[in-house]
């Protein structure tokens, strides 16, 4: 994964003095109920209004068809958001969750059910977590086109952490259910 111009770079706090080093994240989006589209742009917007997380890139927008969702599900349209941040990785999973709930997102016991807007966080740098909360590198998305497509047209020499290339994983995956969306473009602020 392409870093940030200086990775050893580091952020001292104002106030409190502590350092926080600048870590790249990579956030997927997703949306198959309801306006997809104004879900999409206003998590974007709801993310590059977040203090101290700094969009970097935000890729095309995708028409996908569901992956592993109870049968009848609609399309999804799905986009990645490039950013810097200082902030922790368990600080953006709280963002990420009100983001979703913001555009009121419903929480269901059926794995992968439609939903008004999903932000998953892909990667936070080289932060590793595994428990109920917090799940890095995110554990499906080196399988997934849906997101490593966007993310290779932003960044096509990204490496997903433990995993390789991006390139090569997406050269492995069967893309023929996504479809980039020229007419849906994302605007950023």
């Amino acid at each position: 994964m392409t870093e940030t111009p200086n990775p050893n770079l580091v952020d001292a706090d104002s106030l409190t003095g502590e350092m926080h080093p600048i870590r790249r994240v990579v956030v997927a989006l997703g949306s198959n109920l309801g306006e997809r589209f104004a879900a999409i742009q206003g998590a974007v917007d709801a993310l590059a209004d977040t203090p101290d997380f700094f969009v970097t890139g935000v890729s095309p927008v995708y028409e996908t068809e569901p992956v592993d969702s109870p049968e009848g599900a609609q399309t999804f349209y799905n986009a990645i958001v490039l950013a810097d941040t200082t902030l922790p990785a368990a600080r953006l999973m709280e963002r990420a969750l009100a983001v979703e709930d913001a555009f009121s997102r419903e929480r269901s016991e059926v794995r992968n059910a439609p939903r008004t807007l999903d932000v998953d966080l892909v990667v936070v740098g080289d932060r590793r977590a595994d428990d109920d909360f917090l799940r890095l590198p995110h554990p499906r998305a080196h399988t997934r086109a849906f997101v490593l497509q966007p993310w290779h047209d932003l960044e096509p020499d990204a490496v997903f952490p433990d995993r390789g290339p991006i390139a090569d994983l997406l050269a492995a995956l069967d893309c023929s259910g996504i479809t980039k969306r020229d007419d849906l473009v994302i605007g950023v602020q």
